[in-house]
């Protein structure tokens, strides 16, 4: 009797044992499997419905031949990292800028008031003393016969010192400065009315500059100012209003506030330039949201403000279902401005590459490590095996494309203008640092051949960018830079506050 119930024991105990396998074994090879859309459970919806805005950002980018997943990789881990640390050195972290300057286009609608608009200029007493000499060449042999910038306490000391060979040098090369294809209006540094700025303590954020004013200055950038075709009767500007909809309310609402695919029929009809332009239009938009988000005003009171992610309004701006689809197009067109920015920087590396080029703030020691980590950025830039190929553009009969790119350097041109129209400062400021990088990358990949015929010992003779230019293009591109590493953050902050 006690030996048979001992057997039975033994039985159902290994029968529990094996149920249990078998059954752990499906469970695992069904967590293996695809889920189907009806086999989905609730959590699993929640995450892929959180995760939309970036469900269909992957895979090879349009007019290009990089793929989404090796830009995230190589910015996020190689340049973003190597970008900080170039935007914190005195070279690029003061910018010159006019923030008075008059909006030519319509009657000033006066500046903003909101406290967190204004910028603080940098008294001149913090500049370094080889910025605002204006003398980038300091540690040439020529421009070394005295020290200048050690004895003397104002610029018209240093200037009176300066060998002949020096100001020949210098003359000549404002006279190929203004003689230069600008794709931007760039501010008179000269003007009482243009000041420095430390970017690092004017940090790009939402201001909560918004309502008509801000929209209008968008609204003029797409629909004015892109390669409209004559048989488009609707509005260019994917901000512009639909039938029975108020005035958006912010400066950086997206574009896409359509129906969709419909939107952009128009533009697959247009030569690879004219999609550029607006994709790069595009772009920067998308990127000046996306910082708006990551830097977004949460919360203020008792004489403190708190910044921070704002995952909802992040949503709005790039979700599938708030933006009518088009959330994963404009992300798309970051990447894409994103890389065109990476090709003009990776073309420029044998101007900076040359001996005779120095980043000169007066600190012979910290100039030296800043080149030294500018070229370290280079190398990685040129290490980087997909590149946006601008070969193709402009490739056409001389005249047309001689036409064409005129028509694009004068539409861009253009747009750099109505930023002045911005009546926020700090969004002015970042605006137009922005768009000057970008203009900048432009002017860079339409002189190709001037960069490669450049002489090793003549800093002022063919291609040549201003200090103005080069504090831009580092800054502008790292506020790209700074866009996908923000993207990654998102992700999470999406998987982490489910709906």
């Amino acid at each position: 009797m006690w030996k048979t119930t001992l057997q039975g024991f033994c039985v159902l105990l290994l029968a529990l044992i094996l149920g249990n396998f078998v059954l752990g074994w499906f469970q695992h090879d069904d967590a293996k499997k695809p889920q189907t859309q009806h086999s989905e459970s609730p959590n699993r919806a929640s995450d892929n419905q959180d995760q939309s805005c970036f469900c269909q950002l992957t895979g090879v980018l349009d007019d290009c031949f990089c793929d989404v997943e090796s830009i995230d990789v190589f910015n996020n881990f190689q340049i973003f990292p190597l970008l900080q640390k170039l935007a914190e050195k005195d070279y690029f972290r003061y910018y010159r800028v006019n923030l008075k300057r008059p909006c030519p286009f319509w009657p000033d609608d006066g500046h903003c008031a909101i406290k967190d608009c204004h910028v603080e200029p940098c008294p001149e007493s913090k500049i370094p003393v080889g910025i605002k000499s204006g003398n980038y060449n300091k540690y040439s042999q020529a421009a070394n016969v005295v020290s200048e910038c050690e004895q003397a306490e104002d610029l018209g000391a240093i200037n009176s010192t300066l060998s002949n060979q020096s100001k020949e040098a210098f003359a000549d090369w404002a006279r190929h400065d203004d003689a230069q294809d600008h794709f931007c209006e760039l501010d008179d540094e000269t003007s009482p009315d243009a000041e420095y700025v430390d970017l690092l303590l004017n940090q790009e954020r939402f201001t909560g500059y918004k309502g008509p004013s801000a929209w209008r200055v968008w609204n003029s950038i797409y629909e004015e100012n892109c390669f409209k075709p004559r048989s488009v009767y609707r509005p260019l500007n994917p901000l512009a209003l639909s039938r029975g909809e108020s005035l958006p309310t912010s400066l950086c609402v997206c574009p896409g506030d359509d129906d969709g695919e419909g939107f952009y029929n128009w533009l697959e009809g247009l030569c690879l330039e004219k999609r550029v332009f607006y994709r790069l239009i595009s772009g920067l938009h998308s990127s000046i949201n996306i910082h708006l988000c990551a830097q977004y005003l949460l919360d203020e009171g008792w004489g403190r403000s708190i910044w921070g992610p704002n995952v909802q309004e992040f949503r709005r701006r790039f979700d599938t279902a708030e933006t009518k689809g088009e959330g994963t197009r404009r992300l798309k067109n970051l990447y894409f401005l994103y890389l065109l920015e990476l090709r003009a920087l990776s073309k420029v590396a044998p101007y900076f590459e040359r001996a005779s080029v120095y980043l000169y703030t007066g600190n012979q020691q910290e100039d030296s490590a800043t080149k030294d980590l500018l070229l370290r950025f280079f190398d990685q830039i040129k290490a980087f095996p997909m590149h946006f190929d601008e070969k193709s553009m402009f490739a056409g009969r001389k005249l047309e494309a001689a036409t064409l790119k005129e028509e694009f350097r004068l539409h861009f041109k253009n747009i750099s203008r109505i930023m002045d129209c911005v009546g926020c400062s700090k969004c002015r400021l970042w605006g137009k640092l922005q768009t000057q990088g970008l203009g900048t990358a432009l002017k860079i990949l339409f002189s190709e051949k001037e960069i490669r015929n450049l002489p090793e010992h003549s800093p002022s003779k063919g291609f040549q960018l201003t200090r103005h230019e080069i504090v831009a293009l580092l800054n502008g591109f790292s506020r790209l830079s700074t866009s996908i590493h923000q993207l990654h953050n998102f992700r999470l902050l999406l998987k982490d506050n489910p709906r």
